[in-house]
């Protein structure tokens, strides 16, 4: 095994590093702190290390200071917690004098080994070391980190592609600041619309329509079989499968463990609400879905008021969809919410005292709230003054005094007594979000 430990850090240092689509987050590399790469399976999490490598690359250190190791390699199985400290050994044996300086050790799906975290843990005691890991959500999720490696770890999350990389993965240049003529505001629409349709997942950029679909759902399929069914032992598969198909293909909507329930039971399948409410915290644990609570000061409040879900994907949610055209409304609302949480932050729906509902109220680490109204188009009148009203209402009750509306196409500024309302095309938005 000492050999092939020698291979594998031998072929890694002389293998060229692939080209990448560079993905708009970066890792705090806190001295003494191992960094966790987590995320939904496919969301590239790989290739996110391999863009740490090329920075560390591109800022002048060696590449003989850092080691990469996929332990997903056939050729590592079965590998032990005591075969895993042989690893580092092959390496300083390779490189002695590294020992008095700084390297970076880079380790992906160490999850597949048992006892991983013990090894890493005396690695960043007893080393100079800078560690980050990856691994599949069902073994490596955030809570699990925490216990696992004492506090000694950091996480970042990587999703798939926002509409600004998928950009940068099509090789399209956007110029600052950012005021497009109509050929490029075209283009940019067009690309919002494919965006929405597809998704950000990497590996289905590029592929045809025949495939698209079903690579999709065979992601889901792993996710239920590896991260939920093998995990958690699930026997009664059959409520699952229903549940993750009504979650999937209604994003952006209300849901209810019970209505949900009573709708299983008049289909004659059988599954308690306990059960349900555990199948809804496993989804939402391997990052398949997000629930958003009501804006309240109240538990209780929060506990009796349905949940608003959201996909991870609107690509994903496509492809679950049930009618033939894309519910282009939900999909939006989908995307600004996936783009509030790459940012990191605390997102609720609001409802004001009248009953009028916000789609979005978010707050920052800072305190600072926004609130953001999302619809397909306002050149309808009932629909302009249902937007602005809910966000005037919410203005006046929050006495924040600014709100967006975001759309497909409207742009304009909208002056109220309870304060400013601006309304923006998402993709202006997103890519000022830069």
């Amino acid at each position: 095994m000492d050999t092939l430990f020698e291979q594998l850090i031998a072929d890694f240092h002389e293998r060229s590093l692939p080209e990448l689509t560079h993905r708009t987050v970066g890792i705090p590399a806190l001295p003494g702190k191992i960094d966790a790469i987590i995320g939904m399976r496919r969301t590239g999490k790989t290739w996110f290390l391999f863009q740490i490598i090329r920075q560390y690359l591109d800022q002048g250190i060696a590449k003989e200071s850092m080691l990469y190791i996929n332990f997903d390699d056939e050729r590592l199985f079965p590998l032990t917690a005591q075969g895993l400290g042989d690893i580092s050994d092959a390496y300083y044996r390779l490189y002695p004098q590294h020992r008095e300086r700084p390297c970076y050790f880079f380790f992906d799906e160490i999850q597949n080994v048992p006892g991983w975290e013990h090894y890493l843990r005396r690695l960043v005691d007893s080393e100079n070391l800078q560690i980050a890991v990856t691994g599949s959500s069902a073994k490596l999720l955030s809570r699990e980190i925490a216990t696992s490696l004492r506090g000694r770890s950091i996480s970042t999350e990587i999703f798939p592609f926002s509409f600004m990389e998928t950009l940068r993965h099509e090789g399209i240049v956007i110029k600052y600041p950012l005021r497009p003529g109509a050929k490029q505001r075209a283009l940019l629409e067009n690309r919002l619309k494919n965006y929405l349709r597809r998704g950000g997942f990497p590996e289905v950029q590029s592929v045809s329509e025949e495939y698209h679909t079903r690579i999709l759902q065979e992601y889901v399929d792993v996710v239920v079989l590896r991260d939920v069914v093998e995990r958690y032992q699930v026997g009664n598969i059959l409520p699952l499968r229903y549940l993750i198909r009504h979650l999937l293909a209604s994003p952006a909507t209300l849901f209810s463990i019970n209505k949900f329930h009573h709708n299983l039971k008049s289909q004659g399948i059988s599954c308690g609400k306990n059960t349900l409410h555990e199948y809804f915290e496993y989804l939402t644990d391997a990052y398949l879905i997000y629930p958003v609570t009501i804006h309240s000061r109240s538990v209780r409040a929060k506990q009796v008021n349905p949940r608003k879900v959201y996909a991870i994907d609107t690509g994903l949610a496509n492809a679950f969809r049930h009618k033939p055209q894309p519910d282009w409304g939900r999909l939006l609302e989908n995307l600004v919410f996936m783009e509030l949480r790459r940012q990191g932050l605390n997102i609720e729906y609001y409802r004001t005292g009248q009953g009028y509902e916000v789609d979005f109220i978010a707050t920052g680490n800072s305190g600072i709230r926004s609130l953001y109204q999302v619809s397909l188009d306002i050149s309808d009148g009932n629909t302009r003054k249902r937007e602005v009203r809910a966000l005037i209402a919410a203005m006046e009750e929050t006495g924040l005094s600014t709100a967006k509306i975001l759309t497909l196409q409207d742009e304009e500024h909208i002056e109220t007594n309870s304060g400013t309302i601006d309304v923006l095309p998402v993709w202006l938005w997103l890519l000022r979000k830069r």
